[in-house]
């Protein structure tokens, strides 16, 4: 069964590997199969006109004088105040032009209807002199029943004898705008040249067209008014060799269409840039093929570029490439179809997209974002690749501290600097990020040669560790634990247990077993069982007395937390408390202490107005700025003098960060609560540190106390202690008085209290009271 599950396992990354390798070869593919769809079903015209008018606009040129035109404009119909003009004028505009030397005359003018008969011979006379050198327009319109019949239009009979037929007709496209001019067409039953091709001396099919090229400037056309021409007012020789089109201007004429690029322009201006285009040689629609071939070509190595800088640049530079060839090929007459190349290299960038969203991604999912260093994520991948398999852990053992001393940046280096040695250590095993302080490798040693590369990791990190422009001492707290295939998370999860158990117990190293569950599953419940011992009274508070001892009295007693629980009977405070702690769970129980003795200190102010009490404080609720406002508020409402709380922290947990301890001691110290070191001896506290904190109290640990009236060591630091206490005004407590004997020595050696079980036991509320009694009585 499982060589199956094997061989399904590495099948299916075989063919996720494959899909991934391929995906270059299925973009193209998706590429060319949209580009040819688009290109055979002509989708995007609109897109493909902006296209062409982008072009027109960037090969904006003036008009080659080639072609006049002469207007009938507003200036004419005013000065010939009869219309249609009498035709004895063009007769006179055709002499002018005639004897001028224009090379051809053009009219684009309705001559299909008779006019008198003498103004038709004048005409048709001066055509005759022309000797077929003049071209007259031929057009089909609707005939206007609805049945989409037409009407061919012919000059009259009397002019076509002497003149040349081309047809005029323009159609605009779709969108509204005149786009192309015909090559030729049918009327009347006879294929006629267009007007455009004729003048440019070139034969054509009927039925097909041309693009018109509006990179011409209409503007740059030269235009004469027709009554200006009529009456011979024009420079000699203008005309000669020159194109000559005769045409209504005049807005009252209508005979008006859009264009691309201009607007609005007149039927006879659309004719000379027709006109021009044909001068230059016919266009061809060289069509999309040859624009997607190259994309689809150069979209290959676009591909393979991996750096997205340079992808975009190549993108932007294929875009704007892709255009720029189409300009001179423009010129050259060829005008290429390019919204289906350009719809290839959206599919391109899109393909090459979405594989970068999806390698980002998996990056980001199997990545720390801090560091870079791969996850737990990854580690599970990795895992999963091998039957069986060891994963070690290596948590930091002062994570926190480290992280406050740094800040984010030098703690990416000190993590980087940690990977690096022991990266050195494996022998280039990968270093995986699975938790904040915890970083992983996966090993094929077994358990019990864990000791050993556990004392080689040791070693490697006693030296100490550049990072943040510091030198930080770095020690790890090792974890190990087995897994086979199929576990991974789980074999992750153990060494991290592992390596948290090896802090907690002060070990190098632990090596997972299967009780290690059972007690962090212990500890989750207790967690959860927390807050209904709260409720129903399962937590309670003992008060031990502290003695004052010139007088005899006591002064002053510690507040002490008991939890009876429901299943497991009485727990031990050095076992609960750190899970609190650890889970960020401590702070809850501090304010029901914290309540619970203000209550209590109300009831004793009959037995004695001045007595103290003091609460432990964790280390961790210095820095909490909600606790110490829940805090705040619990004090306020207990209506008791704040001077009457001593708040005790202990010794290593104030030097842990001097700095932010004062800060936050001396808020609290600012509403008159006192402030007492505990366990004082067992950290590594300096006068200097000492100095920074706002003392009122100083607590000798029970381990120096104890014995100091037997061994001279203990009395000498106990002794030094006390003057070093005094010396900064500071109450000296001594803690762990059991015997006579060292009371006693306590008192010469000019200490303040004495806190133990010599003086009394832990005691319940109504009990320690009784006990104040009596001591005041026998005082």
């Amino acid at each position: 069964m499982p060589d199956i599950t094997v061989s399904m396992r590495n099948g299916l990354i075989a063919f996720r590997a494959r899909l991934i390798s391929r995906w270059r070869a299925s973009t193209l593919t998706l590429a060319l199969f949209f580009g040819v769809l688009v290109g055979l079903t002509g989708a995007g015209t609109s897109l493909e006109h902006a296209f062409a008018d982008l072009r027109y606009a960037v090969r904006d040129q003036d008009s080659s004088g080639e072609v006049h035109l002469v207007e009938i404009d507003a200036r004419s119909i005013s000065a010939i105040d009869h219309w249609p003009w009498p035709r004895r004028y063009y007769a006179a505009l055709v002499d002018r032009l005639q004897q001028s030397g224009a090379a051809s005359i053009v009219f684009d003018v309705d001559f299909s209807t008779p006019s008198n008969a003498r103004d038709d011979a004048l005409f048709a006379r001066a055509l005759a002199r022309a000797n077929n050198g003049v071209i007259l327009p031929t057009f089909r319109q609707p005939s206007g029943t609805g049945r989409g019949s037409y009407i061919d239009s012919l000059p009259i009979a009397a002019l076509r004898e002497h003149s040349q037929a081309a047809t005029v007709s323009i159609r605009p496209e779709p969108g509204g705008a005149v786009r192309k001019a015909p090559i030729g067409e049918i009327t009347a039953g006879v294929p006629r040249p267009s007007l455009a091709a004729i003048t440019a001396g070139m034969r054509g099919t009927a039925g097909t067209a041309f693009p018109i090229d509006f990179s011409i400037n209409p503007a740059s056309i030269p235009r004469h008014s027709f009554v200006d021409v009529m009456n011979g007012r024009f420079n000699n020789g203008e005309f000669r060799g020159k194109h000559v089109l005769i045409g209504a201007t005049a807005i009252e004429l209508g005979d008006r269409y859009a264009v691309p690029r201009f607007g609005v322009v007149s039927g006879v201006v659309i004719q000379a840039l027709a006109t021009l285009t044909l001068l230059q040689g016919v266009p061809s629609e060289a069509g999309w093929a040859i624009p997607l071939v190259l994309t689809w070509t150069l979209g290959w190595l676009l591909l393979r570029e991996r750096k997205v800088e340079r992808f975009l640049f190549a993108v932007l530079l294929m875009s704007v490439g892709l255009f720029a060839l189409t300009i001179p090929a423009a010129s050259a007459g060829y005008e290429f179809t390019m919204v289906p190349a350009y719809v290839a290299l959206l599919t391109i960038v899109a393909g090459a997209t979405a594989m970068r969203v999806r390698r980002w991604a998996a990056e980001k999912r199997t990545h720390d974002e801090q560091t870079g260093l791969p996850n737990s994520h990854a580690l599970i991948t990795a895992l999963g690749e091998h039957e069986s398999f060891g994963v070690v852990t290596a948590r930091i053992t002062e994570y926190d501290k480290a992280l406050a001393t740094l800040g984010r940046q030098g703690m990416t280096q000190l993590l980087m600097r940690i990977r690096d040695r022991i990266s050195v250590l494996e022998s280039g095993a990968t270093i995986f990020r699975v938790e904040d302080r915890v970083l992983a490798w996966r090993v094929t040693v077994s358990s019990r040669d864990i000791p050993l590369l556990c004392e080689r990791i040791r070693a490697i990190m006693l030296n100490p560790v550049d990072a943040g422009g510091r030198r930080v001492d770095a020690s790890l707290a090792i974890g190990y634990a087995h897994g086979v295939m199929g576990s991974e998370a789980e074999t992750i999860d153990n060494a991290a247990l592992a390596a948290d158990l090896a802090l907690s117990n002060g070990e190098l190293f632990h090596i997972h077993a299967e009780t290690d569950s059972a007690v962090a599953e212990e500890e989750l419940s207790l967690l959860g069982d927390l807050d209904s011992a709260l409720t129903y009274g399962n937590v309670s508070v003992v008060y031990q007395p502290k003695l004052d001892l010139a007088s005899g009295r006591i002064t002053s007693a510690e507040a002490l937390v008991r939890w009876t629980h429901a299943t497991r009977g009485p727990l031990r405070p050095d076992y609960f408390i750190p899970v609190l702690e650890k889970s960020d769970r401590i702070a809850n129980l501090t304010i029901f202490v914290v309540r619970r003795a203000i209550a209590d200190l109300k009831a004793w102010m009959v037995t004695d107005p001045a007595l103290q009490v003091a609460v432990n404080v964790s280390a961790l609720l210095l820095q909490s700025a909600e606790f110490l406002s829940q805090l705040k508020k619990v004090i306020q409402e207990g209506g008791v003098d704040p001077h009457r709380l001593i708040f005790e922290v202990t010794e290593s947990a104030a030097m842990t960060a001097p700095d932010r301890a004062a800060e936050a001691l001396l808020a609290l110290k600012g509403w008159g609560i006192g402030i007492s070191v505990d366990d004082y001896g067992t950290g590594q506290s300096t006068l200097t540190y000492l100095k920074k904190l706002p003392l009122d109290e100083l607590k000798i640990d029970r381990s120096f106390v104890e014995h100091a009236h037997q061994n001279r060591s203990d009395a000498v630091l106990v002794r030094s202690t006390i003057d070093m206490a005094h010396e900064l005004g500071v109450k000296v407590v001594a803690e762990g008085v059991e015997t006579e004997e060292c009371l006693q020595f306590l008192r010469m050696a000019g200490c303040d209290m004495a806190q133990g079980y010599l003086i009394s036991a832990p005691l319940p509320s109504q009990q320690f009271e009784q006990l104040l009694a009596a001591n005041r009585m026998a005082a």
